[in-house]
């Protein structure tokens, strides 16, 4: 049965889909769309439609977030968590959206997840959240980083003797590839979170008794993700496509396919719910660094990692601050 708090939990989680989406847009479209391998219109059109894509080809990350991050909270106050944890999720993608901070969204809502939990005294899956979250949040940026500096080394090495303007053109068109593979491992990765919040939401209300995912809930995530994606994200993309450091065709295809080959990998395999946000721009940097020191802005880099770290703790507090507001107004408290 459709209760009132189980509708605003699937409005909740939609609105974050859509948020995620125009947030993240510029993980998949910044390197295409500063290298003009792409116009702006054509790369949000790709990103959204492989990001549709990508929603429908897995669900292990979704099981993930509803039943490995937080224990099932109870009947009474259970959907009030998850609504605090969708408005901590909400306001820091919003926040730094404002600021055109590349932050996580996958961070927001696990942190938004933990800030509820907490605040209402339901037990926290601390054993998930360092084996499927904190881990990948801290391993998934050092490889991005790796492959991407040794795919801009080898690309370097084997076209060292091409003509530099012919190399330049065939990677734009490898670009259009690399662009839509890392837009649908974003579509496959990010999709499933709010999926997973749904699915929980499901469960606590006594709507379904496993963490399996409906064929509806895929499908409006998916379609959710794809929208707030294809309204885009330009604060941001400066950021990632600009100011870290001035890519060239190469270097967008090897910064793509290696965040893209990250993403396929963590959520096939591990079921892991990474950061699209960390690896793209972790990439990023790893094919800068194939160049002198200087040209990468490394502050820059600075204040995006400070922004990664304040990403759980915000979130999260956020959150609790949400669920101890509605337990004031309500007059109601979990415990």
């Amino acid at each position: 049965m459709l209760t009132t708090g189980l509708l605003v939990v699937i409005v909740l989680a939609l609105v974050f889909d859509f948020t995620n989406g125009f947030h993240d847009a510029a993980n998949a479209i910044a390197p295409a769309v500063s290298t003009r391998a792409l116009s702006l219109r054509a790369a949000l059109a790709l990103a959204a439609v492989m990001n549709l894509i990508g929603a429908l080809l897995g669900t292990g990350v979704a099981v993930t977030v509803a039943a490995g991050v937080i224990s099932t909270p109870g009947p009474d106050d259970g959907l009030q968590v998850v609504i605090a944890a969708m408005v901590g999720a909400i306001v820091w993608n919003v926040t730094t959206w404002y600021f055109g901070l590349p932050s996580s969204s996958s961070h927001a809502l696990i942190g938004g997840l933990v800030g509820a939990a907490l605040a209402s005294a339901t037990s926290v899956r601390w054993d998930g959240v360092l084996e499927k979250v904190v881990l990948p949040m801290i391993i998934s940026p050092l490889v991005g980083f790796g492959l991407g500096y040794l795919l801009m080394t080898t690309i370097m090495w084997l076209f060292r003797k091409a003509n530099a303007h012919r190399v330049g053109r065939a990677m734009r068109r490898a670009q259009i590839a690399s662009a839509a593979s890392l837009a649908l491992g974003h579509g496959l990765q990010d999709a499933q979170k709010s999926m997973g919040v749904i699915v929980l939401a499901l469960v606590i209300s006594g709507n379904q008794t496993g963490y399996h995912v409906p064929l509806w809930v895929i499908l409006v995530c998916a379609v959710a993700l794809a929208a707030g994606t294809y309204s885009g994200g330009m604060r941001i993309m400066r950021t990632l496509g600009r100011r870290i450091f001035h890519l060239t065709p190469p270097h967008g295809f090897a910064a793509e396919l290696s965040a893209s080959s990250v993403l396929y990998l963590t959520a096939f395999v591990f079921h892991a719910p990474i950061s699209t946000t960390h690896v793209i721009t972790s990439a990023v940097l790893g094919v800068g660094a194939t160049h002198r020191r200087s040209a990468v802005r490394w502050a820059v880099a600075g204040d995006i990692v400070k922004g990664w770290v304040l990403t759980f703790p915000g979130s999260a507090g956020i959150a609790a601050a949400a669920y101890l507001l509605a337990g004031l107004a309500t007059g109601h408290f979990g415990g």
